[in-house]
């Protein structure tokens, strides 16, 4: 049972400030990828925060309070009109109609508290060094990106035998070469995901920002615009840690087949998983209250 949240009215002029500030960070870390998308423009690295995570900049520009704020004044306002508002305690006011969406959206909501809760809660695991893109492209031609490997392909296939595959991640693990899945300790399927997550994955990290989108107007905008800017971070990593050469692309290497290289993804990696633990504990509060979530 959801814990019962205080309601804090936020008057009119407040909550519009908030309101165009989101809407001005989102425009502004959506900025490259629209003008991208009107010329036709792909790009290798940065795509992925908008195709594989299927959610737009309009989707994100949309700012919600998140749940016990009322919004004064606020009836006459397009969001009126969204789902899962409801009129509040104050006359003229609208607040997030969490019961209403819990009632609905009950299964969905729960598997996303469990893996939240979870991925928090299980320590780090720091000895992949994002080989999960290497395994991608393991004994294999025709890649997922149309870009060149590094090493070249021999000596991309030479770097994933000479390490042990320790890939936790569904959807990393589902994209492993027939050749590579035997390689790996785990065999992640969806059923296992809440038992197998953990925050020094890179791909759970950037999945925070998935777990905010599907929870809503519960996860209040300026914690889904970090949650976007960590999967921005981390994809970069996750990119300059691949097999291909993205330099063409802004995307240095970290060259994780070296000492030095593997160095510098453990250390950026604790520090994605350190932020990653942080969102999550900052959605759950948000969502269930400060007693519930930290129950």
């Amino acid at each position: 049972m959801t814990a019962a949240l205080d309601s804090v009215l936020l008057p009119a002029d407040s909550w519009r400030d908030r309101e165009r500030a989101h809407a001005e960070r989102a425009d502004a870390l959506t900025a490259d990828h629209r003008a991208r998308a009107a010329r036709g423009e792909k790009h290798p690295v940065w795509d992925f925060l908008f195709i594989y995570y299927s959610y737009s900049p309009a989707q994100l520009r949309r700012w919600h309070p998140g749940p016990g704020v009322e919004l004064a004044d606020a009836t006459a306002d397009p969001r009126a009109s969204w789902r899962w508002y409801t009129p509040g305690s104050t006359p003229g006011s609208l607040t997030v109609d969490r019961d209403g969406m819990e009632r609905e959206k009950a299964p969905m909501l729960r598997t996303v508290e469990r893996i939240l809760r979870s991925t928090a809660a299980r320590p780090g695991r720091f000895g992949c060094f994002g080989l999960h893109e290497w395994a991608m492209v393991y004994r294999q031609d025709e890649h997922r990106h149309p870009v060149p490997l590094r090493l070249g392909q021999i000596a991309t296939d030479a770097v994933v035998e000479s390490h042990e595959l320790r890939c936790t991640h569904i959807d990393a693990f589902r994209f492993f070469t027939s050749d590579a899945v035997p390689l790996n300790r785990y065999a992640p399927t969806r059923e296992t995901q809440p038992e197998l997550e953990q925050p020094g994955c890179l791909h759970a990290g950037m999945d925070v920002y998935k777990w905010a989108m599907k929870l809503g107007p519960l996860v209040p905008g300026e914690v889904l615009l970090d949650a976007f800017e960590l999967a921005r971070d981390i994809r970069l990593l996750d990119m300059q840690a691949s097999p291909y050469d993205m330099r063409p692309w802004g995307a240095e290497p970290v060259a994780i087949e070296t000492p030095d290289g593997k160095a510098e993804y453990v250390r950026r990696q604790r520090a994605f998983a350190e932020r990653s633990n942080a969102l999550r504990a900052r959605i759950l509060d948000a969502w269930l209250g400060a007693e519930a979530a930290a129950a």
